[in-house]
């Protein structure tokens, strides 16, 4: 039999507010244990929250980019449960009227485009965090409070490939959209996955809840799992049960939590101590007129700049890649040359940095000064990688790095003829390979002159005089 894998996402983003979501405590990653809080996270009586603004603007800018309709009509609704990390016994959430609806986003999976919708956006507080050490479990309440959007996708996914497609472009607006950092080591973005599977042209079958997934990989690997391990049990006669399954990424396999809650099991009512969100057409249009160019349409203007769509694809990858590759342009407008050594050369730093730690350590204007003097022929490629690995270590003016480095191409035609002279005297065998036509061999004489120069040779007057002496 031919099974169909469908996958659903419900993917949390905290967003980067100044102040958590209902009261003004800090909302900040790393402070020392239960410090960034207030009888409002914790849940004291009398203590009534108040909503922050600016976790709604973030959610609406966040929604605008995915293309949601924003509602008019929001209200705040209590999602009931009993759990140590939620000390009110409920979570302020959203449910029938969310700020954000449908919207979706836009894959690249098997060289073709594919469409996965939104369901909706919805805000919500973040729950503390639990702290299991020596058979005791502790509390943080530093993190609940923290304002979150979830965003809710449609069971539009039917592979892990096509599941981690759609986190990473989400992953990617958020960050372009400046909603989220997107530290999924700190927490800022998690996901749960719905996966159910079902004979193709038959009715969908019983989806079960996977938690516990704190990388794209556990993702992967989770839903490959699971997909397995449901049809293994199909084909067995057995039957999948609607429930909550962790996932051990150790192991490599989940296992049975509890039966997976409906809504009406959490009671939700809408929150009496905080009034509906009333959001005007004029207001989300101020907030439209602030979202940034997102990574399609800065793909689009890199392609009318004569970029492949490889590297258009590499440079709009994360927002700070774009935000460097412009910055390097606003100093030196030369969009192919300038993409070659990011791609080429940056990149290849980044590669060796841990994940969470791929960042761009130099400045856009020394980079943009270091290739105007390449370009220009001041320094050569040697010269110019030379700078480039002390601007990355440590920074500095390009300029004063070449006199203190003594990289200053040698461009003096009559010196370089002696130098020349010399090498072509010591090796006949190589002067006779080239007159015999191998055009290889003038590497080997390049090579020559950069070892007697002190890697100071401009290659390209090298080749000229040694086509001249030869001759």
């Amino acid at each position: 039999m031919e099974y169909e894998t469908v996958i659903g996402l419900e993917v949390h983003s905290e967003l980067n507010t100044a102040t958590k979501c209902f009261c003004g405590c800090k909302n900040e990653f790393g402070a020392p244990v239960n410090t960034n809080c207030c009888p409002i996270c914790i849940a004291l009586p009398g203590a009534l929250p108040i909503v922050n603004s600016e976790a709604v603007k973030k959610a609406i800018l966040m929604g605008l980019a995915v293309g949601c309709k924003i509602s008019n009509y929001s209200v705040f609704e209590r999602k009931n449960y009993f759990y140590p990390d939620l000390a009110k016994a409920y979570q302020i959430s959203q449910a029938e009227y969310p700020l954000c609806i449908g919207g979706g986003v836009e894959i690249d999976i098997d060289g073709g485009k594919k469409y996965i919708r939104l369901n909706h956006i919805h805000l919500e507080e973040d729950a503390a965090k639990l702290i299991h050490t020596k058979g005791e479990t502790l509390v943080d309440y530093n993190r609940g409070g923290v304002p979150l959007i979830e965003m809710v996708s449609e069971p539009d996914m039917n592979s892990a490939d096509e599941a981690v497609a759609f986190l990473e472009k989400l992953r990617t607006t958020l960050l372009y959209a400046g909603v989220s950092d997107c530290k999924m080591q700190e927490g800022s973005i998690k996901c749960d996955v719905n996966v159910s599977v079902h004979q193709k042209g038959k009715p969908l079958g019983t989806r079960v809840e996977l938690k516990n997934l704190n990388s794209f990989r556990a993702v992967h690997r989770a839903i490959e799992y699971e997909s397995s391990r449901q049809i293994e049990e199909l084909e067995k006669g057995g039957k999948i049960f609607q429930e909550t399954r962790r996932w051990d990424d150790e192991r490599g396999i989940s296992y049975a939590m509890r039966s997976k809650e409906d809504s009406q099991d959490y009671r939700y009512f809408p929150d009496p101590d905080i009034v509906p969100i009333s959001v005007s057409e004029e207001y989300i249009a101020s907030i439209k007129r602030e979202l940034p160019r997102l990574a399609e349409q800065r793909k689009t203007e890199y392609l009318q700049l004569g970029l492949t769509e490889s590297d258009a694809d590499l440079l709009t990858a994360q927002r700070d890649y774009a935000d460097f590759f412009e910055g390097v342009l606003k100093e030196f407008n030369e969009p192919k040359f300038v993409c070659n050594w990011i791609t080429a050369e940056v990149f290849k730093k980044l590669n060796t940095l841990d994940v969470e730690e791929r960042t761009i350590p130099l400045e856009p204007k020394a980079l943009a000064t270091m290739l105007k003097l390449y370009k220009t022929g001041e320094i050569n490629q040697a010269g110019a990688r030379k700078i480039f690995d002390e601007l990355w270590e440590n920074g500095g003016d390009p300029v004063q790095l070449v006199d203190s480095l003594g990289l200053k191409q040698m461009n003096d035609s009559g010196a370089l003829e002696k130098v020349l002279a010399n090498i072509i005297e010591t090796n006949p065998k190589a002067v006779q390979e080239y007159r015999d036509g191998n055009e290889k061999i003038m590497a080997f004489f390049v090579g020559q002159a950069m070892k007697a120069t002190s890697g100071k040779a401009n290659p390209k007057l090298v080749a000229e005089i040694v086509k001249k002496l030869i001759k």
